[in-house]
């Protein structure tokens, strides 16, 4: 399979979420055409489950598309860092609660028609709570946690309650892995 050359590549931005890169490609065909890339140092997102099966999830107010959003704690991966460091630094500092289990999902593109992002989700169990509570950042300050149980939550990913890509694949996964039985929650049968 052969795939678009890339004849030149300029970088017309740089920001402090993303890069804009833009691309002048030649296809196999032989056509040229312009490819523009949002480049991003990539994050991670974390499903806190509580041992009674419910899922902490944030809401807070996302300014591009103006409205509140329940959501997963996720956030931006620093230069060089391992996303699972990631995860369990946003788990605290959106949600307050530390992980005692912090185990990997999977990883997905979240846009791969034109940004580079990739997540890597996790599922974290055994959570404690932790005295110092939140650590927010200067546009989290509205950000509140609430626990739902995992139903209700899928029911508002049917109702598009829930709309965020990144949330509805967390839930998703985990809800498959309680399912099979590789996340055992009390009370809760396959």
């Amino acid at each position: 399979m052969s795939h678009a050359k890339t004849l030149r590549s300029e970088k017309r931005y740089s920001g402090t979420v993303f890069n804009l890169v833009v691309d002048e490609v030649e296809y196999p065909s032989g056509n040229r055409g312009v490819r523009e890339v949002a480049e991003h140092p990539g994050g991670a997102v974390v499903v806190p489950l509580l041992d009674d099966g419910s899922v902490l999830l944030v809401n807070q107010f996302r300014y591009p598309v103006k409205k509140n959003l329940f959501e997963l704690p996720a956030g931006k991966l620093a230069p060089g860092e391992d996303p699972k460091v990631c995860a369990a630094r946003e788990l605290e500092e959106e949600t307050g609660y530390t992980a005692g289990t912090l185990t990997k999902l999977t990883a997905i593109y979240t846009t791969p028609g034109f940004c580079n992002e990739q997540l890597h989700l996790y599922v974290a169990t055994h959570l404690k709570k932790l005295p110092t509570g939140q650590r927010l950042e200067e546009g989290e300050m509205d950000l509140t946690v609430k626990a739902l149980p995992l139903d209700e939550i899928i029911q508002m990913i049917e109702n598009q309650d829930i709309v965020d890509g990144k949330t509805i694949c967390g839930i998703f996964m985990v809800e498959c892995q309680i399912r099979s039985g590789i996340i055992p929650i009390p009370g809760r049968s396959r």
